[in-house]
């Protein structure tokens, strides 16, 4: 079957393959009906090209497609072969000066907040980096594809509209030239024709709704091939559908994944090829399956012929959008053929079409039409504005359209509303021409169908599916932004006209909304979020921006400004014509004043938040004030039919709401202004006495001595607490309504000092970072704040360090400024604040008052706000407070209520003072307020006078925190008597004021004296009590305090000690010559049941918590293919150290008893715990991880801790020391024997003592000796469980204690651990000695200890068959044949090994060589191989640096050594004639080895380091060869056994690695290698998001991959979070990322994920975390997610701190803090990032 399939393809790729599109062109040309002819073509090609079986193959539909059908248009269009036509045209044509590149999704856009016109002018990467806009604020995002960039647009940029590369094409040539003029006429001719049946046909079959039939392309036979085509819906998730294909079309979980994927990201794919039937049943089962839960998937069942169809139709639309790149001219006319009306009239042109069957359009076919629009229509001025129109007048279908659709916005026609819209000529031009506002406004109203009796909108009963709506409904709302967002320059009539129109239309809207939502409360009781009063809620929340720039429209024209706001009264008196229905009226009365009213209770009937129609009566209001209309046209306004009372009915009832219910201030910000429009017109008497009535307090100030029955009845508490919380609260307005004059037209300020202001009380709470406070200051329109430019009067900016961000910190001279009841500070931030700026007060030494700022003079129309504060009705309410203060006891009053009247009598006094201040000649001061509160109250209850009160309360001890408060205020009430009186002249009593406030300051100065000195004795008292219980402490818990010492001490101990026997000798580390140290006492303590113990060879096993884990950093080879754990034998590291064993511990010591029982615990608790819920923990307990009971610090196993183990095994040493020669020899014959022994044991197990004598033993070596183990049973049990451990990790195998490579990987990962220790410490130009830190000091020193002790519990011959076959490396011998050649091991490792495994053999030996003597010939021996290995690598160009050719013997010595090994290697080597080149090579190569040596002998033998090396000094390399034993002049080393070497040396030089290396057949590493770092990172941001934006995914065919994440290591992007990439590890499906990190860092990566500029920690698939990214923007934040788009810089400390992170292998131990700090990291699923 497949071979005829293949064949019938071949059969059919010929007769399609002779198609001459020259010739087919050429009888187009002739004919004469073009369309017939073209669609005859296609309708018998198309067919044959696309969709011929179950699976696309787009090569070859694109080739054939070119050829055969596109080929032949291209030839028509030009009238001659394209590949000359095309670039001629290309020639011809002048290139826009627009640059409307579309967005891909993630690429990064540039807005600039100093010239865009709004926010959604945008610049790509290419425009932004050669426009101006670079040196100014920009903002960058990625984005969410679709929109194009703005470079060009004159309309779009305040300045620098064009960048360097588009400013070229703007001079030449008039801006309105027809592009036509460029074209040959009879190309335009053509163009029409071909673009004209193109464009049709590809709509046509499009929008084709009939599944079995075609639009005039009837083919001759017709096949029974159908497809079964699945469509995307944004309700199922891909799991379902993942799910629902597996089990309809039965195929793999992996190709029901892509299927998934296609869907989401084309919109619609085939699931099935076949018969119809064939097709129909998999298309029952999917609606079937996925129509329980929601509506089902959608599926249709097409033929063959028309799938193929339209693929080729979008393949057209991509094809017309291509060539109308090459010219301007082409562009023209599709728009034209696009535009052009179709023989039905209204809406029938193509584009008309198309965009009104945009929702049932799939995803795929939607993009490739819009995108065609964007670069023709959109790019067209002529036409843009044509299609503008079009646009506007389909608004409403479209919209509605978009409601039914299930695709969200971005994939939507309805989106290019921003394209159209935010151009400022356009926007006006619709307003004007096609009446858009109203459009706009009409099509809301419309969605919101729910009206109550009167009218307004309804949100209760709210389904899902119209909150669905509801949210989609708010687009609309940002439309009504776009078109508002810039603001008119010039006002023609017609615009005038129609913005009231518009403005009528909204004012319809907003009068659904006044009141709407109203509710009933029982008082107490919280309003609770339900959805219903979300809705209306968002509703007002999204309106508030929209009515602020209708203000902002209304503002810029008068005419405007007078019939908008005679408009809103209008309205607002509709609103309130059922103002008093059903509501008595009533007169209140008091203080000799009397007012009427209705009788309303708040607390009992309904009352609504929603007041739009009042907020923006009172914004238009304001503006008749700013703009000054009020005081030029009073005749044109209505101000006399206002009726103050009931402006301010509603507005007041709604605070009154908020005050009963306790809600947070910030409902309260639009409505003191609403208030405050209403009370500049009244009696400020009434005013208050009617705000009484509403708080319902009115009874209260009203009847003499209500409060005090109030409190002899022992009322309820709560109706008292509730009260007081009203009288505060209606304070709190008060203060509001007076004090808050920073709005432009309210009090005489301007915008800047608004700001100032609220980053002054932002910042009187506490420093903040940039984005705090740019999130606490509103927003205008443009999401500006206007902060930047005032931040620097009030604020300085201290810089972060290493964590932490930038902070901005008040100015001390701002704080005067500081008002305690700033309106947009809620409950908590007041006291906070009130707090900071006392404490500072206090630091200030000042006195602690907070009196109420001076504030600006209110604008004209406001002016009578302040007589509030001196109305007869204001007084009585703080006389009466004041009066209860006094007689404190009697009465239910609260200490806020007094501070808030404290409060209101300050701002009167600073009125007064300022009103004085400022006083001309002839006025006359009304604003009498002192006076006023001097006068004792009327005859019936002669109450004292306001001050004489406050001069009682000055000393009232109930009140100490309000004393400075009130001492402030007398003092203030002083100088105003002062100026009155210099004011009238009279210089009588001034003196006894003099006199009065000199001895208060002289009281003042003894009082605070006397209370300094208080607090100076209890401070000393305190600081004596702590001293006295330090000391105590440190007693009862000496021992503590001694161990800690001890431990700090292990590492240097033997220098205290012995310091006067050591101090001249120079110290050895090893050999015979090794320094003697007596071996400190070792006392610790278990953290867990607190009990110390000595460190014994027979004791209990004392054990560190430790963690192994797999590592690739010192790795100089990622590739390397890690080869079947199972066989692999890794007795020799390769020097690319491709992946170590790392241990690292956080140094906390337990007994192993008591570390057991903690992990047993552990592990029971887990069980249980997975039982009860399936959630990872931070740790894995079926891997033995555990948390260190102390540090919490992630482990995995525990190391023993043991006394210096080479002491044990150490015997006497009486012969003579052998040299190097001799020793070779001993320990061949030795090795000999041995294998010939292991032979015999195999061949024979009898006779095995004849055996023995027959064999020539060295002298004194007893091969059947078997030694003692010394360990106790519990260290011999920790020595397994550690090494066990440390092989199942490192080789990732299973757990198996008898196995020969335990030991191997024990060595291995002490040598690995120390080498990363000796790079970290190189790195940071540390020493070797005196800078580890404890716990890395603690873990050396048990894990070299443990490793030298491991081979106790192995099998003894697995031990010397190592230490064999690792010698043989070095020493060849017969048997050994076929090991690693020189160049393929690394020395360090192998020093490791055979030293550790040494004593192995050595037990053996009688003969009295000591073992000292043993590790230094071996050290001798490998450092030697070491040194030939760096000269065969050695890379040395004699660059031309100025030789010191001193010639100097050492010098010499390494040339002859040069020469020896060019004569062993064949002169395969290099030539070098400088000695001093190769010594200084040779230097630097060694030194790691050397330092890692140094590093191991210490730990090993306990010899303290030299003080030399502790300290970065000069001669590093000689002290480290006096500490090792080495000469200074390593080749003397060579001299001194040259007979053996020479041997030794040729063999290692014959091996055939080193012949193909030095050939150049091979590469080999050379030293010194360097250190790994992560990798280099661009110094700004968006270097790398653009890096990104051109990354597509590896797998889904060049698609943009969503989540594109940088692995730091090595460099490689991946595409992370997506299905595409997932691959099977270990039997699981993982994301890229979790993948990557076990070819790159053996299970741990470090990632950066670009477009959410976050870095990634990983660790094997359960653990993960996030960590801040080392990119800040200026003000020293980092922007995790872009959501600020400031621009980002490297910030090289922070990249160094996580690159430490790394080389200290802590990224799995922060992953392990992270998660225990933060729950909600342990739930996701981190494999499949």
């Amino acid at each position: 079957m497949a071979a005829d399939l293949e064949s019938e393809v071949q059969a059919i790729d010929k007769s399609l393959l002779e198609c001459s599109a020259e010739e087919i062109a050429v009888k187009w040309l002739q004919a004469n009906d073009l369309q017939k002819e073209v669609y005859q073509h296609l309708a018998y090609y198309v067919p044959k090209i696309y969709c011929r079986g179950p699976n696309p193959a787009p090569q070859r539909e694109d080739m054939l497609a070119q050829h055969v059908l596109l080929g032949p248009m291209e030839w028509y269009l030009c009238g001659e072969d394209p590949a000359f036509g095309f670039p001629k045209l290309e020639q011809a044509n002048r290139p826009s000066h627009l640059c409307g590149r579309v967005f891909k999704v993630g690429e990064p856009t540039y807005s600039c907040r100093d010239c865009a016109v709004d926010p959604t002018c945008v610049l790509c990467m290419e425009c932004f980096l050669g426009s101006i806009h670079r040196e100014h604020r920009y903002r960058m995002t990625t984005s969410g594809g679709g929109g194009f960039c703005d470079c060009g647009d004159t309309e779009a940029w305040k300045e620098g509209p064009y960048c360097q590369k588009h400013e070229l094409n703007t001079s030449e040539t008039a801006e309105e030239e027809d592009p036509l003029v460029h074209l040959p006429e009879d190309m335009v001719a053509r163009a029409y024709n071909i673009f004209a049946i193109a464009f049709k046909y590809a709509v046509d079959i499009l929008t084709w709704e009939k599944e079995n039939e075609l639009p005039g392309l009837e083919m001759i036979e017709k096949s029974d091939t159908y497809y079964c085509m699945l469509f995307n819906d944004e309700v199922h998730t891909y799991e379902q559908v993942i799910y629902t294909l597996q089990k309809a079309v039965n195929c793999t979980q992996k190709e029901a994944i892509g299927f998934a994927t296609t869907v989401d990201r084309d919109g619609r794919r085939s699931v099935r090829y076949g018969d119809f039937q064939y097709c129909d049943q998999a298309k029952s089962v999917i609606v079937r399956n996925t129509s329980r839960q929601t509506k089902p998937l959608k599926v249709q069942v097409m033929h063959s012929s028309i799938v193929a169809h339209q693929s080729f139709g979008l393949k057209l639309l991509t094809w017309l959008g291509s060539v109308i790149g090459y010219s301007d001219g082409l562009r023209r006319i599709l728009c034209q053929v696009g535009l052009q009306e179709g023989p039905d009239g209204e809406n029938s042109s193509l584009v008309d079409k198309l965009m009104l069957y945009d929702s049932k359009l799939w995803k795929g076919a939607r993009n490739v039409y819009h995108q065609l629009f964007m670069s023709s229509l959109l790019m067209d001025l002529k036409y843009k504005k044509l299609f503008a129109i079009r646009f506007a007048r389909n608004y409403e279908r479209l919209q509605s359209d978009f409601m039914k659709d299930d695709h969200d916005r971005e994939f939507s026609i309805a989106d290019l509303s921003i394209q159209i819209f935010t151009v400022p000529s356009l926007a006006r031009m619709l307003i004007t021409e096609e009446n858009l506002m109203t459009t706009i406004i009409k099509t809301f109203m419309d969605h919101l169908r729910h009206r109550d009796i009167q009218g307004r909108f309804q949100f209760e009963r709210y389904t899902a599916l119209q909150a669905f709506k509801f949210r989609r409904v708010q687009s609309l709302i940002l439309d009504l932004k776009y078109v508002l967002i810039s603001k008119p320059t010039e006002w023609s009539d017609d615009l005038r006209r129609k913005f009231l129109e518009g403005f009528d239309a909204f004012l319809e809207l907003l009068k659904c909304m006044q009141g709407m939502d109203p509710i009933t409360r029982q008082v107490g009781q919280h309003i609770e979020m339900e959805p219903e009063w979300e809705a209306a809620f968002t509703l007002q929340m999204k309106l508030t921006l929209v009515i602020s720039m209708m203000q902002d429209w209304c503002a810029l024209d008068e005419k405007v400004l007078i019939e908008a706001y005679k408009k809103c009264l209008t309205v607002l008196m509709q609103c309130h014509s059922g103002f008093t229905d059903g509501e008595q009226p009533i007169v209140l009365s008091m203080c000799g004043h009397s007012v009427e009213t209705i009788r309303y209770c708040v607390s009992q009937e309904k009352v609504s938040i929603h007041l739009p129609v009042s907020r923006l009566l009172a914004g238009l209001h304001v503006l008749l004030s700013k703009t000054e209309v009020a005081y030029k046209f009073p005749e044109l306004l209505p101000l006399s039919e206002l009726s103050p009372p009931m402006l301010i009915e509603h507005p007041l009832r709604c605070l009154v709401l908020c005050a009963q219910v306790h809600a947070g201030m910030w409902r309260r910000n639009g409505f003191s202004l609403v208030n405050q429009t209403g009370v500049s017109m009244m009696d400020p008497n009434h005013f208050l006495m009617i705000m009484l009535s509403r708080f319902e307090l009115y009874q209260i100030f009203s009847t003499p001595d209500y409060g005090k029955r109030f409190s002899t009845e022992n009322t309820n508490k709560d109706v008292v607490q509730q009260n007081n919380t009203l009288i505060e609260e209606m304070l709190y307005l008060i203060i509001m309504i007076v004090g808050e004059r920073f709005s432009p037209g309210i009090g005489q300020v301007n915008a800047t000092d608004e700001i100032k202001r609220e980053i002054i009380h932002q910042l009187s709470i506490r420093p903040m970072a940039h984005s705090e406070l740019v999130k606490a200051l509103p927003e205008d329109e443009n999401r500006e704040t206007g902060m930047e430019s005032v931040i620097e009067e009030v604020a300085c900016f201290k810089k972060p360090g290493l964590t932490g961000r930038g902070l901005y910190e008040l100015k001390p001279e701002c704080a005067k400024n500081f008002n305690l009841y700033f309106y947009h500070f809620s409950r908590a931030e007041q006291s906070k604040a009130e707090e900071a700026q006392r404490k500072l007060r206090r630091q200030n030494r000042e006195d602690t008052a907070l009196p109420p700022p001076a504030l600006p003079p209110f604008c004209p129309l406001f002016a009578s706000l302040v007589n509030i504060l001196q109305s007869d009705v204001m007084l009585c309410i703080m006389g009466t407070i004041l009066q209860w203060a006094v007689e404190h006891n009697g009465y239910a009053w609260s200490e806020s209520m007094l501070q808030r009247v404290l409060h209101l009598i300050g701002m009167a006094l600073q009125e007064e003072k300022q009103h004085l201040e400022n006083l001309s000649e002839e006025n006359v001061v009304t604003f009498t307020f002192t006076q006023k509160i001097s006068k004792p109250g009327e005859a019936p209850s002669n109450s004292p006078s306001i001050l004489a009160m406050l001069e009682t309360l000055q000393n009232a001890p109930h009140l100490e925190v309000h004393k400075d408060m009130i001492r402030w205020i007398l003092k203030t009430f002083n100088t105003i008597k002062k100026l009155r009186e210099s004011s009238s002249s009279s210089p009588v009593a001034e003196t006894e004021g003099n006199i009065m406030e000199e001895s208060s300051r002289d009281k003042d100065k003894a009082e605070r004296k006397r209370k300094a000195e208080i607090a100076r004795l209890r401070r000393e008292k305190i600081m004596a009590q702590m001293s006295e219980m330090q000391r105590h402490f440190i007693n009862e818990n000496k021992e503590l305090f001694q161990q800690t010492l001890e431990e700090l001490d292990t590492s240097t101990s033997g220098v205290h000690e012995n310091s006067p026997v050591i101090s001249d000798a120079k110290l050895t580390a090893l050999g015979p010559e090794q320094t003697r140290v007596a071996e400190p006492r070792q006392v610790v303590m278990c953290i867990l049941c607190q009990e110390e113990q000595e460190v014994k060879v027979d004791s209990r096993a004392m054990v560190l918590a430790a963690f192994i884990q797999r590592s690739t950093v010192l790795s100089k080879n990622r590739n390397k293919i890690t080869p079947d754990p199972e066989k692999y034998d890794p007795l020799f590291m390769h020097p690319d150290l491709a992946c170590g064993t790392h241990t690292g511990s956080c140094g906390h010591i337990m007994h192993a008893h008591c570390w057991q029982r903690y992990f047993d615990a552990v592990q029971a608790k887990e069980q249980r715990r997975q039982q009860r819920l399936r959630v990872h923990t931070s740790y894995d307990v079926e891997n033995g991880e555990f948390l260190c009971p102390l540090c919490e610090c992630l482990s995995n196993t525990v190391i023993p801790l043991l006394p210096p183990p080479r002491v044990l095994f150490n015997r006497l040493d009486f012969s003579g020391q052998p040299n190097l020669t001799q020793w070779i020899k001993t320990v061949s014959q030795q090795v000999k024997a041995l294998h010939l022994l292991q032979n015999e044991d195999c061949a024979s197990h009898s006779g095995h003592s004849e055996k023995m004598d027959q064999l020539q033993l060295p002298e004194g070596f007893r091969p059947d000796f078997k030694l003692k183990n010394p360990y106790s049973e519990s260290i011999k049990e920790m020595l397994t469980t550690f090494g066990t451990a440390t092989y199942k990790v490192g080789l990732k195998v299973h757990p198996n204690e008898e196995d020969p490579r335990v030991p191997i990987m024990c060595w291995g990962s002490c040598a690995y651990t120390i080498q990363t220790i000796e790079r970290l410490l190189a790195d940071e130009d540390k020493p070797l000695f005196g800078h580890l830190p404890c716990r890395q000091d603690d873990c050396l020193t048990s894990l070299t200890r443990f490793a030298a002790a491991h081979w106790t519990v192995s099998s003894l011959s697995a031990v010397q068959g190592h230490f064999c076959t690792l010698l043989a490396s070095l020493v060849p011998n017969e048997k050994n044949g076929n090991l690693p050649c020189i160049l393929d091991i690394d020395m360090f490792h192998l020093l490791v090994s055979l030293v550790l495994s040494f004593p192995a053999i050595h037990c053996q030996d009688f003969s009295g060589v000591s073992l000292g003597t043993g590790d230094l010939h071996l050290f001798h021996l490998v450092t030697m191989a070491h040194i030939i290995q760096i000269l065969l690598t050695s890379s040395t160009e004699e660059n031309g640096m100025d030789q010191e050719n001193t010639n100097s013997e050492e010098e010499v010595a390494v040339l002859t050594l040069y020469k020896f090994l060019c004569q062993c290697t064949g002169s395969a080597l290099k030539e070098i004639s400088s000695g001093w080149h190769l010594c200084r090579n040779l230097k630097a190569g060694i030194m790691p080895f050397l330092r890692c040596s140094a590093l191991f002998f210490h730990y090993l033998n306990g010899v303290p380091a030299p003080s030399e090396i502790q300290v970065n000094g000069a001669n590093q390399f000689e002290h480290l060869c006096s500490y090792l034993s080495l000469p200074n002049n390593l080749t003397c080393l060579f001299q001194e056994n040259s007979e053996i070497l020479n041997t030794l040396i040729e063999s290692w030089c014959s091996n055939n690695e080193v012949k193909r290396y030095l050939e150049g057949k091979r590469h080999a590493i050379s030293y010194a290698r360097e250190s790994n770092k992560l990798i280099d990172l661009p110094d700004d941001y968006s270097c790398l998001i653009n890096q990104a934006s051109n990354f597509s995914c590896p797998k889904s065919g060049g698609d943009k991959s969503r989540a594109p994440t940088l692995c730091l290591v090595c460099g490689t992007m991946l595409c992370s979070q997506s299905y595409c990439c997932q691959t099977e590890l270990e039997g699981e499906d993982v994301g890229a990322c979790t993948a990557h990190t076990y070819t790159c860092g053996s299970g741990v990566g470090i990632f950066l994920r670009v477009r959410e500029c976050q870095v990634l920690f990983l660790a094997g698939k359960t653990k993960g975390c996030f960590y801040p990214p080392p990119y800040l923007d200026d003000y020293g934040e980092t922007d995790q997610g872009l959501r600020r788009g400031n621009p980002l810089h490297l910030c090289k400390e922070r990249f160094k701190k996580i690159q430490k992170l790394w080389q200290q292998h802590s990224i799995t131990e922060e992953i392990g803090h992270a998660q225990e700090a933060n729950q909600t990291l342990v739930g996701i699923d981190w494999q499949h990032l």
